[in-house]
């Protein structure tokens, strides 16, 4: 069983115990619930480069990376330093992340926030709604193309944008340039990392930005590090990059923000 299937196993556990504790009804009544969204593609669209900077304090490949970062200093860091959107881990037992601290962002931030867990579940949609996010993250790899459309529809029902994970070319097909799916997608990501190795490069995005239309608003995800990434990126037609365990190891995330994003900014000579 890889690391993916076990935290989607995880996941249907931990969403049973979610719903006998709070049912969807429950979660509406959350004031966050009936608030105005921000559209995490127009910020994209605006922003050059849209970096969307990511509240990260572990992943199963690495290990903890950051356990000791203040969200709200974090988050913060990350908008003054020109960040065009924020991500933030809800998932517990896999990335050490947690509801309280997608809340604890969205109080001390006005731009568009992802909330970034493995959602299988329309259950989950309604709690991202309950919990201030803007948008959510599907992963093609763990979803069935008609689930990716139900899970992708409620999230528009409720004001949400929905932020598409790809990892290949069958992946991208059967969902982003599925016909039926792609009116409820808002961005497509590509994953530069390797499912199977955990290794990553920027080639697999360059590869599938081939196959994506132009108008289509596209991110990069994983192993960027280097601004000249970006560059590269851009010229195949990225508006977003999805950017959090480079910053987050560094003593101070949101100077390290800041900095990346000048020297992505500033002409070189």
């Amino acid at each position: 069983m890889s690391i993916l299937d076990t935290i989607v196993v995880r996941k249907k556990e931990e969403i049973a115990e979610r719903k006998s504790l709070k049912s969807a009804a429950e979660l509406e009544q959350n004031p966050l619930f009936d608030r105005k969204t921000y559209s995490l593609s127009q910020a994209l669209r605006n922003a050059s480069p849209g970096i969307i900077a990511e509240f990260k304090r572990k992943s199963p490949s690495k290990g903890i990376i950051n356990d000791q970062a203040d969200v709200a200093q974090t988050t913060q860091g990350y908008v003054q330093a020109g960040a065009a959107a924020l991500s933030v881990l809800t998932d517990i037992d896999f990335f050490a992340g947690s509801d309280e601290n997608l809340r604890i962002a969205r109080e001390h931030n006005q731009i568009p926030i992802l909330r970034k867990d493995f959602t299988i579940d329309e259950y989950q949609v309604t709690e991202a709604k309950a919990l201030g996010a803007d948008a959510i993250l599907l992963i093609a790899a763990i979803l069935p193309p008609p689930r990716v459309l139900a899970i992708a529809q409620r999230a528009h029902q409720l004001g949400l944008e929905v932020l598409l994970e790809v990892h290949d070319e069958d992946e991208l097909r059967q969902t982003a340039l599925n016909e039926t799916i792609t009116p409820f997608i808002d961005v497509v990501g590509v994953n530069n990392r390797d499912l199977n190795t955990f290794n990553t490069t920027i080639e697999t995005s360059i590869r599938l930005a081939n196959l994506m239309p132009q108008d289509l608003v596209k991110i990069s995800e994983s192993g960027i590090s280097d601004p000249a990434n970006i560059h590269t990126l851009m010229e195949h037609g990225y508006q977003g990059f999805l950017i959090g365990e480079y910053f987050m190891k560094q003593p101070n995330p949101g100077e390290a923000c800041h900095d990346f994003i000048q020297k992505v900014t500033t002409p070189t000579t």
